[in-house]
């Protein structure tokens, strides 16, 4: 999979109405995961989006999701900008980058969904986030 660059938005409870109402502006795929789906199924998150993306036929990426539990949404401070692929080496190249002199919110490590990812805020104030997709079995 050839890296790419695409926003991604968090949303306070409303990602499921909001990702939809995308896919009926831009059409194509859209695919939604909940919290509960990734071990919260008993808690009052279980419903809400841990992540969707939709993906169109005309090559737009845009991903969402509902802000995790215990983190305040800000709006108008909700978007960041989201590294996504297979090339392990490039991505982690990105990563360093990024990060250096930022402020690392989850370090680059093996998460619950099996892929290795990472959020930071940059040096300037952008919030960025990095998935390296393992392969699948």
């Amino acid at each position: 999979m050839v890296s790419r660059l695409n926003p991604y938005i968090s949303f306070d409870g409303n990602a499921r109405q909001a990702m939809g109402f995308y896919k009926l502006v831009f059409g194509g795929t859209l695919t939604l995961n909940t919290y509960g789906e990734f071990g919260a199924q008993h808690s009052g998150d279980a419903d809400k989006i841990m992540h969707g993306m939709l993906e169109t036929g005309s090559g737009f990426t845009l991903m969402g999701a509902d802000t995790p539990p215990g983190t305040e949404h800000k709006p108008g401070n909700n978007i960041a900008v989201s590294l996504s692929g297979d090339d392990a080496d490039e991505l982690r190249g990105y990563w360093r980058k990024l990060s250096e002199g930022g402020t690392v919110s989850v370090p680059m490590e093996k998460q619950m969904w099996g892929d290795v990812f990472g959020a930071c805020v940059d040096q300037f104030g952008i919030s960025w986030m990095v998935n390296i997709s393992e392969p699948q079995a």
